[in-house]
């Protein structure tokens, strides 16, 4: 009688469900309009779009999608340092110095600097002086100033002794904006400025730089700089003479983040630091697999693909039934979004769908049990 009752509420269970609100939210796609897969892509099957990667100590260096930096010298920034020269450019202010000639000098005084008392380089490059008039000064190296200068002078003047300097230098600015002390404008003077010069003026990187992703923007044109290789693994072919107009930038590290997700003891979403992350580091932070639910044989890292009409995602495998492949794990380094998926074992997987059907048996019972009483009541 109690087995003809359980199967009578089994057969109307759908339609008390169907009368019943039922709680929590839902979306419903039976009236929504279906956009049709295009021709070019007709499966809807996300296998045939992923590909899968094993990692294992003979595979994980082919992995390494960036350069291992190793230090190294820069001769061909050496070389132009060596021959660097500064041009005087427009509102730079030129000191011009006439030996034995005081009234050709005009004196900074006690209550005037050199770049006060100086010839400022007017709009049109040229400044004005005394006997020789209008001279062209923009674009030319103070020793070309300089013979030039004495050149008109011999007219006036017996073997005229001349020294030009900049006594403040306004023409030129690199700037350095993101993530560093002090972002603003850098002079360039006549010392060369590098990057990692313009870095360190502006007070260093601050806490939330992403070094490994710096910008050197020149007339239009965006180059990659990694900080990382040129203060931590002295790679000196990342550090550049910087020129006019140069704008560096140090980027946030807000999008350095990585998601670890599954069977792990907390799941979390991760910050990759200054010295990078790797697969181990990640499991670590995340306190480790859950020995009693997590499979260990896959440990997936989910990587969206750089080739989006190809594929749409790698995924790497790592097999950590014996632990001492964790190992490899710490040579796999981890990527911006990288997502960190421990799968669950079988039986796990097996004990969940259970724990769904418990209660409902259990209330099929009840219910059944209720209604026997009932009928039995006198």
């Amino acid at each position: 009688m109690k087995i003809n009752i359980n199967r009578c509420l089994i057969a109307l269970l759908p339609v008390m469900l169907a009368g019943c609100a039922v709680p929590g939210s839902h979306l419903s796609t039976s009236d929504k309009n279906l956009v049709p897969v295009s021709a070019d892509n007709q499966s809807d099957n996300i296998s045939d779009v992923v590909n899968l990667y094993p990692i294992s100590a003979q595979t994980v260096s082919s992995y390494q999608t960036k350069e291992r930096l190793t230090p190294q010298s820069n001769p061909d920034l050496d070389l132009k340092i060596a021959n660097y020269q500064y041009k005087v450019g427009i509102g730079d202010i030129l000191n011009i110095t006439i030996w034995d000639h005081p009234e050709l000098t005009i004196p900074a005084g006690s209550y005037r600097s050199a770049s006060e008392a100086g010839n400022w380089v007017h709009a049109d490059g040229t400044i004005f002086y005394p006997y020789i008039g209008v001279v062209q000064v923009a674009g030319k190296t103070v020793g070309e100033i300089r013979v030039d200068l004495a050149e008109r002078l011999a007219k006036y003047i017996e073997s005229p002794q001349v020294d030009v300097n900049v006594a403040a230098f306004r023409s030129k600015k690199t700037y350095v904006t993101g993530e560093v002390s002090k972002p603003g404008q850098q002079a360039i003077t006549n010392i060369p400025l590098t990057l990692l010069d313009a870095i360190n003026r502006s007070g260093g990187l601050s806490e939330n730089a992403d070094w490994r992703n710096v910008t050197l923007t020149r007339n239009g044109v965006e180059e990659h700089v990694s900080l990382y290789g040129l203060m931590q693994k002295g790679d000196l072919t990342q550090n550049k003479l910087l020129q006019p107009g140069d704008i560096i930038h140090v980027p946030r590290n807000d999008g350095q983040k990585v998601f670890v997700m599954g069977e792990v003891n907390e799941p979390k979403l991760l910050r990759i630091d200054r010295a990078g992350m790797t697969l181990t580091e990640a499991l670590s932070s995340s306190g480790g697999i859950n020995e009693l639910s997590a499979d260990a044989t896959g440990v997936f890292v989910i990587r969206i693909s750089d080739n989006k009409s190809e594929r749409m995602a790698d995924v790497y495998q790592l097999n950590v039934k014996d632990a001492s492949a964790l190992v490899v794990g710490t040579e796999f380094d981890l990527q911006p979004y990288d997502i960190v998926y421990v799968t669950a074992a079988p039986i796990s997987r097996w004990n969940r769908v259970l724990r769904q059907f418990l209660p409902t048996i259990t209330g099929f019972n009840d219910l059944s049990e209720g209604v026997l009483r009932i009928r039995n009541w006198p």
